[in-house]
């Protein structure tokens, strides 16, 4: 028997914590963040089979890759989303850049939807649950659908910035960054191409780079960060107690660089580390170490050993189970999601 989470027509909670999408900037999403990255995928596969990647191409493409990934992990995302930690004024302009060269929008509104999925997860309010239409398989599969690329479209609201990130739009760098965000995206494109054609002095390489360390790197990176919202909702580990199915799943760690230990995340989103537990490599959470020791970031949120064990599941007592949309925590269960802060 299918269960749905919550179902598509019921309105969102707090009319004032979302607006009204347009038509025309929905297909412009459909458009620039769901055909274009598949199409780009799918002229790859046959030009990596048919004369492969050059050696300058691959390292351009794994560069700006770090760099987007890097962005989005460290700056969009713990720094800007959650604060995580705090860093000097150079800084954050530069993880500012970088988050904005994955081409996944503006630092303010990347952040406003992020923190309304962390009010509302996987329960109605959510932007982007993979259990949005129940948990039966054909359910479960468009929810996937829906959580990775289809929310993009579908969703007929977004977050609104003045409810949801009041800090970031008060701060100056941010509001020119916003203002600036058209030519970041288009920076993301040339720096490859520049780098390719000064490299190898042609104009091929020009070209070859802007394919691999523009177009493909773009997609990849696209696709990447969205599995954590629909692959690390639905499969995976959950060592601790949560009130959503937020998980943890290996593959997507490595290629997210730690945002795929996404089951602490949920327990403590202000944390600066990901993947608190053994074997866990979370090469962001290392970066921002490496930052604090030079002095550049401060204010670090690390694990508390005492929280860690209070929420961990004991053992043989399996993966916690999400409690349904509206049920109120136990006696003696706290939820994980502070509702006072947008910031958790």
């Amino acid at each position: 028997m299918t269960t749905s989470a919550f179902p598509p027509g019921q309105p969102e909670p707090g009319t004032a914590e979302t607006a009204a999408v347009t038509t025309g900037r929905r297909t412009a999403y459909l458009v620039a963040l769901v055909i274009l990255p598949v199409l780009t995928l799918a002229v790859a596969v046959p030009a990596l089979w048919g004369w492969g990647i050059g050696p300058h191409d691959a390292v351009i493409a794994v560069v700006m890759y770090l760099v987007s990934v890097f962005g989005i992990a460290v700056g969009y995302h713990r720094h800007f989303t959650h604060r995580a930690f705090k860093c000097r004024r150079p800084l954050r302009i530069a993880l500012m850049l970088a988050g904005g060269m994955a081409l996944e929008g503006p630092v303010t509104l990347w952040a406003a939807e992020h923190r309304r999925h962390h009010k509302y997860a996987d329960r109605a309010g959510d932007p982007h649950s993979p259990w949005r239409y129940g948990d039966s398989g054909p359910a479960l599969l468009r929810g996937m659908a829906h959580a990775h690329v289809g929310w993009f479209y579908t969703a007929r609201h977004r977050s609104v910035r003045q409810h949801w990130v009041p800090d970031l739009l008060a701060d100056p760098d941010v509001r020119r960054f916003d203002s600036a965000y058209p030519a970041v995206a288009a920076l993301s494109f040339l720096l490859p191409a520049a780098a390719g054609g000064l490299w190898t002095m042609s104009w091929t390489g020009v070209w070859t780079a802007l394919f691999w360390g523009g177009l493909v790197r773009y997609a990849v990176v696209h696709h990447v960060t969205w599995s954590v919202n629909s692959v690390a909702h639905t499969f995976g580990e959950r060592p601790f107690t949560t009130r959503d199915r937020s998980s943890n799943v290996r593959w997507v760690a490595f290629l997210t660089l730690g945002e795929g230990w996404h089951n602490w995340h949920h327990v403590e989103p202000t944390c600066a580390r990901h993947g608190v537990l053994k074997g866990q490599m979370d090469p962001s959470a290392r970066l921002i170490r490496w930052l604090e020791r030079a002095g550049w970031a401060y204010g670090v949120r690390w694990p508390d050993p005492g929280h860690l064990a209070a929420r961990r599941v004991e053992a043989g007592r399996g993966a916690p189970t999400a409690r349904p949309p509206g049920q109120r925590a136990r006696n003696g269960e706290r939820d994980d999601v502070r509702r006072d802060d947008p910031r958790t």
